[in-house]
């Protein structure tokens, strides 16, 4: 087996190692999302461990060692990879009505995907207008995917476990 890393892809820790899912939660309860087909079809396939590690809220390297452990690999020492983002002032335009509101939870509890739902709901959004997305995460996966397409993204962790994400429309959908 290749040696676990950062990097590693969620779907491809599923795929190779027996069991995997059920280590994944037992490591962090959060990823229970897991238990989602859907989810482990399309986000797992782009979520490297450092992404999960960040919407269950752990350090990346911790998550790493504790995979690594599991499956008979030598943890790595060295200090944590993670680093807290640098908090920005909110920018004014999360401010602004939302075109629409969608919760990552309720979305991923009906077996959906917030990716999928979150590109519906931005086509139906002019340029300038904000989604915004609740979940009891930070939904970093589909961050990257926003920034990647063009968009501003804003993040805001509301309250213990409770987090905005606020994606305002700039780049071109067909």
């Amino acid at each position: 087996m290749k040696e676990i890393t950062l990097d590693t892809k969620i779907a491809d820790l599923l795929e190779n190692y027996d069991g995997m899912k059920e280590i994944l939660i037992e490591i962090n309860p959060k990823f229970k999302k897991l238990n989602n087909p859907i989810l482990r079809r399309t986000i797992a396939k782009v979520a490297g461990i450092k992404q999960a590690a960040i919407v269950g809220g752990m350090d990346p390297l911790d998550l790493l060692n504790k995979l690594r452990k599991a499956v008979g690999q030598t943890p790595l020492e060295s200090e944590s990879v993670y680093e807290e983002p640098t908090i920005q002032e909110a920018p004014s335009w999360i401010e602004q009505s939302p075109c629409a509101e969608l919760n990552a939870n309720e979305i991923l509890d009906n077996d959906g995907n917030p990716l999928t739902e979150l590109n519906k709901a931005l086509k139906n959004c002019t340029k300038g207008e904000v989604v915004t997305l609740i979940a009891d995460f930070q939904p970093e996966p589909l961050i990257e995917a926003m920034q990647k397409a063009g968009h501003e993204v804003y993040i805001q962790k509301i309250a213990e476990d409770n987090f905005a994400t606020y994606i305002r429309k700039l780049g071109v959908y067909n």
